[in-house]
């Protein structure tokens, strides 16, 4: 007997499926609902711990100065490439060379001649000049040092940077070296302008010294410049007189002792630093080299040195009430100086080399300053000029009481 399949319960196509057969249906759909839940927490969190993560990073970085190695060796596995690196840099602003100038100028040197022309310049070539104030500060800590270094290279360039301070070297502090100019003149005349200037002012103001040198009594204002020498004053005597030298020999505390090692690292420095040192004694050959070594600062200065309108304002800078000391007095002072007569007389040959070098012919012979002039100086020492007589400090000329050989 044979058996019918087709009406089996199995086979009946209205038939319901069983119970236990729906169940692990139900159960299945279920799970494969609540999969896209579980991934969207999985994902979350994993946003959340790169979020911290990148976090922690950036405060390790600024703490420390620095990316922490482990971004340093993903930076590195992922390769070294950035967007400088596909697209190159943008195009930086051709700035002239050089484009940061110092002038340490030193005191009584023609400074404030050259800084009236600085400012027509700046103002005509565009370029930032900042000139500090600060007059009796030229010997600085390590930490001042360091800070006025900084303001100076953070300047905006090009800039000239003008200050009476020490020669600062900026490369032992590991801050890019700028180019250094400065003028120096007789070693005597700049002591006499600057012992009259400090009791006396200039012709920009009769009561100007009073401003300067406040606390200053009658009996020291109005000191015989002979009795300030031959007797051994402080202000006449070393280490006051010994000027011009610390400023090119640096920060030292042996830069400001007179002596042979001060006088020598000054000489270096001059070598090795030093754009162009020149001589009051011939300003206009220094104008006309600063005009060709640095034309994108000093084009033009000549003309405006030698203008109407800037004579007025140069001839304001005079001292007044400077004389002559008496020969006895100059010999002392000279030998008090002879270490400062010696740099003096190393800068002018190094100028007047680099005036043959550039093919620069002049018409200005400086003295020759050597201890056998002051043999012949009682001859023709000037008597005291009067105090009504107007004189120009800075460029005026001093060396009467000089033998040219």
């Amino acid at each position: 007997m044979m058996k019918n399949f087709s009406s089996s319960p199995l086979h009946s196509n209205n038939q319901q499926p069983p119970n236990h057969v729906r169940e692990r249906n139900n159960r299945k759909y279920s799970l494969l609902s609540a999969l896209p839940l579980r991934f969207s927490l999985r994902g979350y969190g994993f946003c959340m711990a790169t979020l911290f993560l990148f976090c922690f990073g950036s405060l390790f970085y600024q703490l420390n100065g620095g990316p922490p190695k482990i971004l340093l060796d993903i930076r590195q596995y992922l390769g070294e490439s950035t967007y400088l690196d596909d697209h190159g840099p943008p195009v930086p602003r051709v700035l002239p060379f050089p484009s940061q100038v110092v002038y340490n100028r030193v005191g009584k040197c023609g400074s404030r001649t050259v800084v009236i022309l600085l400012r027509l310049l700046a103002e005509k070539h565009q370029f930032n000049l900042v000139s500090s104030d600060i007059h009796n500060k030229t010997r600085l800590t390590k930490h001042e040092q360091v800070d006025l270094m900084k303001n100076i290279s953070n300047i905006p360039q090009p800039f000239l940077y003008t200050r009476h301070v020490h020669f600062l070297n900026f490369t032992r502090f590991r801050i890019e070296q700028p180019v250094y100019i400065n003028i120096i003149r007789d070693p005597i005349n700049r002591f006499l302008s600057n012992y009259f200037f400090r009791r006396f002012g200039d012709w920009r103001g009769e009561q100007n010294h009073l401003i300067r040198t406040p606390g200053m009594k009658d009996d020291e204002r109005y000191l015989d410049i002979n009795v300030c020498i031959l007797e051994n004053y402080p202000e006449c005597s070393n280490p006051r007189v010994f000027y011009i030298i610390p400023y090119f020999c640096g920060q030292h505390p042996q830069c400001r002792e007179p002596g042979v090692w001060a006088l020598e690292r000054a000489k270096q420095n001059v070598l090795e630093n030093y754009l162009l040192v020149g001589i009051l004694e011939e300003l206009e050959d220094v104008l006309l080299l600063l005009e060709r070594l640095l034309p994108h600062y000093f084009t033009g200065v000549l003309n405006i040195y030698k203008s109407p309108d800037y004579k007025k304002m140069g001839n304001m800078t005079g001292t007044v009430r400077k004389h002559t000391p008496t020969l006895e007095a100059l010999q002392v002072l000279y030998h008090r100086m002879r270490y400062e007569y010696e740099f003096y007389n190393f800068i002018r040959d190094q100028f007047h080399l680099m005036k043959k070098k550039i093919g620069l012919k002049s018409v200005s012979q400086p003295p020759a300053h050597s201890p056998s002039f002051l043999r012949e100086l009682a001859l023709r020492t000037p008597e005291p000029l009067d105090e009504e007589e107007e004189l120009d400090a800075d460029l005026e000329d001093a060396n009467s009481w000089l033998v040219h050989p």
